[in-house]
């Protein structure tokens, strides 16, 4: 949306077709009984700097209410609170030593700049060096593990390292205070304030036509096949969906530029919203470390946001990630909501399941693209082979995490680079850069 907004201020005729019925993609909203609020979980940090640009652009950013979150730690069957220095020196299930060493860690990734080398070796590797044996089979290693299942084996160093410098800058813009913040009404306030800006810059939205081919006419032009049988003809095309799909969707591509589409792994989700009569704890975010939690961490998301804004309840959120090929997508919503519950049972004494009032699950296979050894070198060029078509995804955030501010940053800096003249556009990773006219931006349905 960002793209094709930017690709409209530049003069462009620009056609967005999103497969779902609905805006937004991962950021999409949806309704919990009568309360409406994000799919999945996000926050809004002090350090967003593109995020809130575009936020203060459809006069939203003044609106943001920024809150002090705690975080939790569950680890033996204990949760701890891990919101401050003491509260983290006094955490039990590390020795001095090893807190010294975790803390050391987490700082001296902040304040590193050459990214590209932490590609060139593993993140268990890197991560042991630095915090030690210890704390890494104690700490980490479950931690990867709720993020990456057994690819947490394949991660490089960067990955972790994009996760705790996006989390350092984020206190460092709080004044050593971990605050984040949310637009009232969450996600679909800010979608429908950009939906109703594509429609001002004359942009065409189509929801629900999803793109089953795309193909190059022979003369420098684009042909779209679409699902409901039609087909379309654009000077230049964007693909924003996951790469795997963009290969399977694109005809006439190279061996080379399929092989490196396919090559990406990804880890889906599985993210359980539940709105409950009674909130679970005080923390925003309780990471896991038991093994036999069926979920990635606990996401309070009424200790952030005003419950108001749930009609008085409370919304949370239990992710977990599990790679994009997992058969547990197919898991029975019965099956997904008694081992969730009787895990939060366990966890939480005073939970009631008669509290739940609405228990939804969000299933998406393409989510997170995993930073493995030597990534970047390894990317699927923006502009392809073929002339006027361009993949662009999240997997080409090299140098951070998945989340709107990174996703946000993305499309600009595309959207510039299409505005430039070839002469003047770096070739690298956007072989054959054409000047971009009448554009398709392009999205496809992504849950499973």
């Amino acid at each position: 949306m960002t793209l094709a907004l930017r690709l409209a201020q530049q003069g462009k005729q620009v056609t967005l077709f999103e497969g779902a019925s609905y805006l937004g993609g991962l950021a999409s909203a949806w309704n919990l009984g009568d309360v409406v609020w994000d799919r999945h979980y996000h926050v809004t940090l002090q350090s967003d700097s593109y995020l809130r640009a575009l936020l203060r652009e459809l006069g939203l950013d003044s609106q943001i209410q920024w809150v002090e979150t705690k975080t939790g730690f569950y680890t033996n069957a204990q949760l701890y609170s891990m919101s401050n220095t003491l509260e983290f020196l006094r955490f039990p299930p590390l020795g001095l030593l090893d807190k010294v060493r975790l803390g050391g860690t987490i700082f001296y990734a902040s304040r590193l700049r050459n990214w590209k080398r932490l590609e060139q070796i593993s993140v268990t590797e890197w991560l042991g060096c630095w915090s030690g044996k210890h704390t890494l089979e104690a700490i980490w290693l479950p931690l990867l593990r709720a993020k990456l299942g057994d690819n947490y084996k394949k991660a490089s160093a960067a990955f972790i390292w994009a996760i705790i410098a996006r989390m350092y800058a984020a206190r460092r813009a709080g004044m050593k205070k971990e605050m984040f913040g949310y637009v009232p009404g969450g996600y679909a306030t800010v979608l429908e304030r950009l939906g109703a800006r594509l429609e001002k810059e004359g942009i065409s939205v189509r929801l629900g036509a999803p793109a089953v081919g795309v193909e190059s006419t022979g003369s420098s032009k684009i042909r779209v096949a679409l699902k409901n049988g039609k087909t379309e003809v654009f000077d230049q095309a964007v693909l924003t969906m996951a790469a795997p799909l963009a290969a399977n969707l694109c005809s006439g591509l190279s061996g080379e530029e399929i092989k490196r589409l396919r090559g990406i792994e990804y880890q889906g989700i599985l993210c359980v919203s539940l709105l409950l009569k009674n909130p679970l704890s005080p923390y925003y975010v309780t990471n896991i470390t038991e093994s036999w939690v069926p979920y990635t961490a606990v996401i309070e998301m009424s200790a952030l946001v005003d419950r108001k804004q749930f009609g008085g309840n409370a919304l949370v959120y239990l992710p977990k990630y599990i790679p994009s090929e997992s058969p547990e997508f197919g898991l029975s919503e019965d099956m997904i909501r008694e081992t969730f519950l009787s895990a939060l049972e366990r966890m939480y004494p005073h939970f009631k399941r008669s509290d739940v009032l609405c228990f939804r699950i969000s299933r998406v296979r393409y989510v997170l693209p995993i930073s493995t050894i030597g990534y970047s070198d390894r990317l699927p060029p923006v502009s392809t082979s073929i002339p006027g078509l361009h993949i662009l995804n999240s997997v080409h955030i090299v140098n951070g995490t998945l989340n709107v501010n990174e996703t946000v940053q993305l499309a600009e800096k595309a959207a510039a680079r299409f505005a430039s003249p070839p002469a003047e556009v770096d070739t690298h990773p956007w072989p054959g850069d054409e000047q971009v006219a009448d554009c398709l931006v392009i999205e496809t349905e992504r849950s499973a």
